[in-house]
């Protein structure tokens, strides 16, 4: 097997089980199609390569850091003013997190570390925004490096040294919503208890993060097939427990703010409430979560 370093990206659209709901198939369905196209396109333009498509999502490789910052910049110019169909044009947004590292080249498709942190990026994106790492930044030329703004910096499992994230700003505007003042948020000192099926864990932020679904490598594993394998997972972020959906699913949560349905994204919690995987609460009667953040 074939390994080198490059730019792995992953794009997709934000919001589109919403925009299903809300337009009905046979409007968001080539709405869709043509998000994808285009995504592809300002990918293959810049001397990328469009590994797969799974639903409103791409990943692809870039040779360069600069690559991938100039199509993943294309991408949301092309889609900022909507997307037209049948005489009207839709309101659209799509996220994007990339990183550059070493994979491996097999049968098509790319594997390793890398990968798994460009997904990581694109899971904390937003709709419109630009998600990257230091590395891929330290890659960059000095324009685009000034067009990248320090973010956070998270823990992640299986690495010893935290991963700085940043935003890679493509509007004028966009600079003036970055938060300052990014590490004298207090540090996390409650703890998160989950309780599944009569299983009670409590949960130190040092253990953070922790993976919820039904494969043998989640930290916590269900008896749910609705369940994705690694389907949610747990961060301790800016004195906060975060929920973050990675599934193909989605995530239902009920809690005393209201009601949430997450597809790759995220909710801090508090208080308490109860988690559904795949499905409602409603046709869940046995294989939710239960949490509580309890306060130190």
């Amino acid at each position: 097997m074939a390994s080198s370093d490059l730019v792995i990206l992953f794009a997709d659209v934000s919001g589109s089980t919403r925009l299903y709901e809300r337009l009905g198939d046979d409007i968001a369905r080539p709405l869709i199609a043509a998000c994808v196209d285009l995504m592809a396109r300002a990918v293959v333009d810049q001397r990328g390569k469009v590994i797969k498509t799974i639903g409103d999502e791409v990943m692809c490789t870039l040779p360069t850091a600069d690559d991938a910052a100039a199509a993943a910049i294309e991408i949301q110019e092309q889609i900022s003013d909507g997307v037209e169909f049948d005489g009207k044009t839709h309101p659209i947004t799509i996220r994007i997190g990339f990183h550059f590292g070493p994979v491996i080249h097999e049968k098509n498709d790319v594997f390793g570390d890398a990968v798994n942190v460009a997904a990581r990026m694109a899971a904390l994106a937003k709709g419109g925004q630009l998600i990257t790492t230091k590395e891929t930044v330290d890659a960059m030329n000095p324009v685009n490096k000034s067009s990248a703004r320090l973010l956070d910096r998270l823990t992640v499992k299986g690495k010893r040294d935290t991963i700085d994230i940043y935003e890679l700003v493509w509007q004028e505007d966009d600079a003036t919503h970055i938060a300052t003042g990014l590490f004298s948020a207090p540090e996390q000192s409650g703890k998160l208890q989950l309780t599944y099926d009569s299983t009670v864990q409590v949960i130190d932020p040092a253990q953070l993060p922790m993976s919820v679904g039904r494969g043998n490598r989640a930290d916590m594993m269900v008896n749910d097939t609705f369940a994705s394998r690694e389907h949610i997972r747990f961060e301790s972020r800016r004195g906060k427990f975060v929920l973050l959906d990675t599934s193909t699913n989605g995530t239902y949560i009920e809690t005393a703010d209201g009601s949430f349905y997450l597809r790759r994204e995220e909710l801090a919690l508090r208080g308490t409430g109860k988690i559904s995987l795949g499905r409602e609460l409603s046709e869940n009667p046995d294989q939710f979560i239960t949490f509580e953040v309890i306060d130190a």
